[in-house]
């Protein structure tokens, strides 16, 4: 009897000693095969290049998680000589590491076949200049800027928003303005739209 109770408790001590009590216990990223993760590397970096990818794109294993048809990937872009260049890259690939092209790809520069949009030149001072210059309304509060990718477009950019009115009511929020679309490459006006919230 006594040396089962010295069994159990040197069993329960092992147990212990060896359980997981660390943040990431618990996040999917234990179960993600590494050649899955190879594929979907592989697959950026034939966008980006691989120089670009080594440099400024990390998995972001927090967000990694394992879907019902494969993994759902996400890889965080940020260039440290340059702070204003931060975004996100996701998108889903099978068991096997194979890309889903019937759902969301976001956020790969395509540094590869237009480096020219990959040279970030225009930080968030420069885009306020541009912005200035290119007649964009002052608005009834400050402009708001974000360096995000752009759907339409298939690249990131400086998007600045001028808010023109606003109002809450029974209704809700209702706001309008314009908005520049400001290449971070260039500092070209790429466009410029009016927006509305009803």
């Amino acid at each position: 009897m006594k040396f089962l109770s010295i069994v159990f408790i040197i069993s329960a001590i092992i147990l212990i000693a060896y359980s997981c009590t660390c943040s990431s216990c618990g996040n999917e990223e234990s179960v993600i095969p590494y050649s899955v993760l190879s594929k979907a590397d592989l697959f950026v970096a034939n966008q980006t290049g691989s120089t670009f990818f080594q440099n400024y794109i990390k998995p972001d294993f927090s967000k990694i998680k394992k879907i019902e048809t494969g993994y759902f990937i996400v890889y965080n872009l940020f260039i440290p000589e340059k702070p204003f260049v931060s975004g996100q890259i996701r998108f889903s690939v099978d068991s096997l590491g194979n890309v889903n092209n019937n759902l969301e790809v976001f956020g790969i520069p395509q540094c590869k076949e237009f480096p020219e949009d990959c040279d970030f030149k225009i930080d968030k001072e420069a885009a306020k200049r541009i912005a200035i210059e290119s007649g964009l309304e002052e608005g009834i509060k400050e402009w708001k800027f974000g360096f995000l990718y752009d759907v339409v477009y298939q690249k990131y950019v400086w998007h600045v928003l001028s808010t023109l009115s606003e109002s809450e009511g029974e209704y809700g929020y209702r706001a309008s303005g314009k908005e520049l679309i400001i290449s971070p490459s260039t500092g070209e006006v790429i466009q410029k739209n009016d927006w509305k919230i009803n």
